[in-house]
């Protein structure tokens, strides 16, 4: 989950899905959560920014409210943390021309945040925990009965502090493994669906299709040069695959 801070040209987005026209937008600052469909996003001008990512957990403690409410979409970050907020951040970010000086800024932002953060359960944080660890090859099913929950309380849950169903978070992390698997590690792409938990290639060009608006040989050459670059993936992504 995003929080973007900018400053000069906008960001503009193009968000794309299969059952509806492309839209752009543009923005200053935003914050995006849980996202199922393609956005690809740039500047047309000078700009300066800052790009916070949280962990959806993170991201449910500093915000303070149910997580499916930004669940596929982008709002301004004042709908959440109150009128003014990312304007005066900004004001300060922009005061102050040193990088490591605006970090601590920022961190400090969002420190004040997280005094009061709503507790996160620990049902949902193993249930992330077990997802990521496997790379979202667990059933809801097996899901609940590794955390000792029924799948429905699970489903609750995870709409609330993570803001999209576990079934919907494994796909997401099949995807990210897909991509993030190095490029020599597989002879196929077929291989690499199987690999990943796919049912067959055809089934991984579907999610690759759906989540990224390209295939899976386009985005493994992409995520293939970025690693020869020295840009490996971060956290299971790869950040900065599309900056070239």
């Amino acid at each position: 989950m995003t929080l973007f801070l900018g400053w000069g040209d906008p960001l503009h987005l193009l968000h794309e899905t299969r059952s509806a026209r492309a839209q752009r937008t543009t923005w200053h600052a935003t914050l995006a959560g849980l996202q199922t469909s393609s956005l690809k996003g740039g500047f047309e001008g000078a700009a300066e920014a800052v790009e916070m990512d949280f962990t959806p957990l993170g991201a449910y403690m500093c915000l303070g409210l149910p997580l499916h409410h930004l669940a596929s979409c982008h709002l301004h970050p004042d709908e959440v943390l109150g009128t003014g907020w990312s304007a005066h951040l900004t004001e300060q970010l922009i005061a102050v021309p040193d990088w490591g000086k605006r970090w601590a800024i920022i961190e400090d932002a969002l420190a004040r945040r997280m005094v009061d953060a709503p507790p996160t359960s620990a049902v949902v944080a193993e249930a992330w925990s077990r997802l990521r660890a496997c790379h979202g090859r667990l059933s809801t099913k097996d899901l609940a009965a590794a955390t000792g929950r029924g799948s429905r309380q699970l489903q609750v849950l995870f709409r609330e502090q993570i803001g999209l169903p576990p079934q919907t978070v494994s796909r997401i992390l099949r995807f990210q493994r897909a991509l993030t698997l190095p490029f020599d590690a597989c002879r196929s792409l077929a291989d690499r669906a199987a690999l990943c938990g796919y049912y067959d290639e055809a089934h991984m060009n579907h999610d690759f299709r759906d989540l990224a608006g390209l295939t899976p040989a386009q985005l493994c050459v992409l995520a293939d040069h970025a690693a020869s670059e020295g840009e490996g993936a971060i956290d299971g992504r790869l950040p900065i695959v599309f900056d070239r």
